[in-house]
């Protein structure tokens, strides 16, 4: 669908032209394409910039009009002229700003300019991150370096590390984060009951930290559809969001809300949330308070207490199209129903219990 065809589409249904089935077509149009719900959000932002404009020049008109009336009959001949002129000059004024207003919006709409911007960000912080990738890389290798210099370095024993992931389908496909399971020889998955399946990496994104796991395992059981469902709608700041990991070898419990839009720095792909983690929450599942996954726990900001950031779901939905085929054994389909809405939230963890992993990398 074109842009402008999609953007008419969308004015019928903010005036609430289209029917109800075609309402729910619309509806469901935006869910499956996020590039048309973001340019869904970025014109329903133009229209209120329109709106206030129009209503910013009936108020000076409105305001002028009252000044008329109230003028005493007994101002001078050169006042009243001066009065007039003065009425005449803000309106002109009025209408001048408001179509400069309108002008200036609409060209940097129609030339692409918020689109532009939105991707510079995202850039930046993709940027950022590889920078600071690289740094760990050297930083890592001039350790290396001293070791081998001083023989200090020990027998080589095998490197274990322990973080969450959480299932996608209930076929085996899993995700977590990409620094859990990057330079691993080795990826395991251990569940609730203690039972450990071995797991392939299938992808991973090493800008939006994301990577996805297939259990490969002749032991594994393939359990009920996932009970949670996975939204791609930006949640409200001050949302109440929980999310279950595994900082030890037993499950945690993690409860707080949703404190920004955007994760460190002002990056875009992530939202930063008021939960305490630690280093083996990396990869797990926040919730909102219907079950719905919004995000992947990514890591947590140094010397801030309850500062975390999260990948959005919106931004692993996007990862998982751009999986080569020949990587799959069939389509991964998210699951559409959510089982774990009207559920109070002890029950909700009880299911989520066993769609959520220990990954043991070695």
């Amino acid at each position: 669908m074109g842009r402008q065809e999609f953007l008419d589409w969308a004015d019928q249904y903010l005036r609430d032209e289209l029917t109800g089935e075609d309402k729910t077509a619309f509806e469901m149009y935006c869910r499956n394409h996020p590039e048309y719900a973001d340019l869904l959000d970025e014109h329903i932002s133009f229209l209120a910039i329109w709106q206030e404009a129009e209503k910013r020049k009936a108020f000076n008109k409105a305001l002028v009009e009252e000044g008329k009336n109230i003028q005493p009959s007994s101002t001078p001949t050169t006042e009243k002229k001066r009065l007039s002129l003065w009425s005449r000059l803000q309106i002109n004024a009025g209408i001048a700003a408001a179509v400069a207003l309108i002008s200036v919006f609409s060209t940097l709409w129609l030339t692409g300019y918020f689109t532009n911007i939105k991707k510079a960000t995202t850039d930046y912080s993709a940027l950022r991150r590889e920078m600071n990738s690289v740094k760990k890389d050297v930083n890592e290798q001039n350790k290396a370096i001293r070791d081998m210099n001083s023989n200090t370095s020990k027998a080589s024993t095998p490197i274990h590390f322990g973080a969450t992931g959480f299932m996608l389908t209930k076929d085996g496909y899993v995700v977590t984060n990409n620094h859990v399971i990057n330079g691993a020889d080795s990826v395991h998955l251990q569940n609730s009951k203690g039972q450990s399946f071995r797991a392939k990496i299938v992808f991973s994104d090493p800008i939006k930290d994301l990577a996805i796991l297939h259990i490969d395992d002749d032991n594994f059981k393939t359990p009920k559809n996932v009970p949670y469902t996975f939204k791609k709608q930006k949640s409200d700041l001050g949302e109440d969001i929980y999310t279950i990991g595994f900082p030890r070898d037993e499950a945690v419990y993690g409860q707080g809300y949703l404190s920004s839009n955007t994760g460190y720095a002002g990056d875009t792909i992530a939202y930063q949330i008021s939960i305490p983690v630690n280093p083996g929450n990396s990869g797990g599942p926040v919730l909102d308070h219907h079950g719905n996954v919004i995000g992947i726990i990514s890591g947590k900001q140094k010397g801030i207490d309850g500062a975390a950031f999260a990948i959005k779901t919106k931004e692993l939905i996007e990862t998982l199209n751009r999986i080569p085929t020949d990587s799959l054994k069939g389509n991964i389909v998210l699951n559409n129903k959510n089982t774990l809405t009207h559920l109070p939230r002890t029950e909700q963890i009880k299911r989520l219990q066993d769609y959520i992993y220990i990954v043991k990398v070695f």
